[in-house]
């Protein structure tokens, strides 16, 4: 029972994180549910673990159904990378509670505003944008939403997928194959440090993986079948979640 619970949570989360990112939410939770004793650390790096294969396999998806420019996305995807790593190196010196209001209130904007016009992250409403603005964008996907990954994670494919169609100026679908490609490095980094520190569980991770990798393969096909307005109410939908889980977790203290 145990294990369908985490192999039906990793496809889910799979599934979830090809699409617009928050997979986190899902299999973190069960982990901790099935082995209460686990420590958060050891359940994060496990996580990664499942994910990087998850977001690499969605990447490869993406990339060939749907148009981006691989060659700019490589520097943001070594800058994710480092970043991330050294996101989870200062983890520890850095208490997360301390970016959880922060967060919650940069969510429910993101959400509002999404809300608020409809038109937004549209095929319509893509376009290219000044030098500048796209220089800015791949910044803050490859530097600070990637070290906000490895500090501490919820809604990463969310605030990569929001920074793109805003500042790159591409679509809610092109935006989510660019941050599957930018998450597997963030992933990858986050990974790197846990895997160093002795908090990943090797052969569960790697048995997630499969499922994890399955959910992302059906969620990235029903993206690219079903376009950008798909991806902006699941990116809705998941923004709600995680305002009433970091809500909650604010409250319980």
């Amino acid at each position: 029972m145990d294990v369908a619970l985490l192999i039906a949570a990793a496809a889910a989360a799979g599934w979830v994180d090809a699409v617009v990112g928050g997979g986190g939410l899902v299999l973190i939770p069960a982990m901790l549910i099935v082995q209460p004793g686990l420590p958060t650390a050891t359940a994060l790096g496990t996580n990664k673990l499942a994910a990087v294969f998850g977001t690499a396999s969605a990447a490869w998806r993406y990339t060939r159904h749907v148009r981006i420019d691989l060659r700019r996305l490589i520097p943001v995807f070594v800058a994710a990378l480092f970043f991330s790593a050294l996101g989870a190196t200062v983890a520890v010196a850095l208490p997360t509670e301390i970016f959880t209001p922060i967060v919650l209130v940069m969510l429910v904007c993101v959400g509002l505003f999404v809300a608020l016009n409809p038109g937004f992250g549209g095929d319509a409403s893509a376009g290219a944008r000044s030098r500048v603005s796209t220089i800015a964008g791949l910044l803050v996907a490859g530097v600070v939403v990637a070290f906000y990954d490895g500090v501490m994670g919820p809604g990463t494919g969310t605030f990569l997928i929001i920074s793109l169609t805003a500042l790159v100026g591409t679509s809610f679908l092109e935006s989510s194959a660019m941050a599957k490609v930018v998450n597997t490095g963030t992933n990858l980094g986050a990974l790197t440090v846990f895997g160093l520190q002795g908090n990943v569980l090797w052969l569960l991770g790697l048995g997630l993986a499969v499922a994890n990798v399955i959910g992302a393969q059906i969620g990235s096909h029903m993206a690219i079948g079903r376009g950008s307005s798909f991806v902006r109410w699941v990116l809705l939908a998941i923004v709600v979640v995680m305002v009433g889980k970091l809500g909650y977790d604010l409250i319980a203290g």
